[in-house]
């Protein structure tokens, strides 16, 4: 039986952390909850973004050619996590728009916005039970605004630029804008032609950024690699790049220490977190 990476923080302890900073009315904490999921709390509100917060793919994936082994420690039961005010799903991946995740988040949190790519609207009501109207639709370039926070749609390359037949994104990203803060979470994403020229507008202190690259004998798609997301981290003039997707599964990963290496070499300043750990930022 594999180790798991400890949590740095879980369940309870982690709750009762979050709990402490409610009034807390200076910057804003950014817990990774493993994957590409992390909590985001800022002047007492919080929004989940991308949460995966089970086994349901190590349990899918169990007996075929691409066991999905877990690497880390469950970070906190979803049915935990109380006072959300907004949840994304990127897309359509189970790793981004998990039933066993969000089925709870939603019973729990009865006024949640769920925010989706408008393209995955019938995908998502019918993977979550949920009503065809109640989910936010985005698309590039759309914008939605509640509880001070903003969303903005971005393009995401996952590994196609995907659009349904409306024109639809069916893979984004969002950047979070919020106080004087804006926060870009790529979701699953490579590089692409005028990225860097939708996001540097944004002034962005902090994207959330994957770096287990992109190796089709996985046969997943793929994702920036640790050089490309420091090198997009540094065009947009990103103030710090948090690196996600990676120590979740054996077969899909990637080594942080290149995504050190890389950002001190390029003077990139970045932050690496551990499941359950926050990062605090102020000005």
């Amino acid at each position: 039986m594999n180790t798991l990476i400890p949590a740095f923080k879980k369940d309870d302890t982690l709750i009762e952390e979050m709990d402490s900073f409610l009034n807390e009315k200076e910057g804003f904490r950014l817990w990774w909850l493993g994957q590409s999921g992390y909590l985001l709390q800022w002047n007492g509100k919080r929004v989940l973004i991308d949460p995966y917060l089970s086994d349901s793919l190590t349990k899918k994936y169990s007996e075929t050619e691409k066991p999905h082994v877990r690497m880390s420690e469950l970070v906190v039961r979803p049915e935990l996590l109380k006072n959300i005010s907004l949840v994304t799903s990127s897309h359509n991946h189970t790793d981004h728009l998990d039933a066993e995740t969000l089925i709870p988040i939603l019973k729990n949190n009865p006024d949640i916005k769920f925010i989706i790519p408008e393209a995955n609207r019938e995908f998502v009501a019918n993977r979550v039970g949920c009503d065809l109207d109640f989910p936010i639709g985005m698309n590039d370039g759309l914008t939605f605004t509640n509880n001070g926070f903003t969303f903005v749609g971005i393009p995401s390359k996952h590994n196609e630029l995907a659009r349904d037949e409306n024109g639809n994104c069916k893979f984004m990203g969002f950047v979070i804008r919020f106080g004087e803060y804006s926060i870009y979470h790529s979701g699953d994403t490579l590089w692409y032609d005028g990225m860097v020229d939708l996001l540097k507008p944004f002034n962005v202190d902090v994207a959330l950024l994957p770096i287990n690259g992109n190796k089709p004998e996985r046969k997943v798609a793929g994702n920036l690699n640790c050089r490309e997301a420091v090198e997009l981290g540094k065009a947009i003039n990103a103030n710090y790049v948090i690196p996600c997707h990676y120590d979740m599964f054996t077969f899909n990963t990637a080594d942080v220490n290149d995504f050190i290496d890389e950002a001190e070499k390029k003077a990139q300043g970045y932050n690496v977190l551990k499941g359950g750990e926050y990062f605090g930022h102020s000005k």
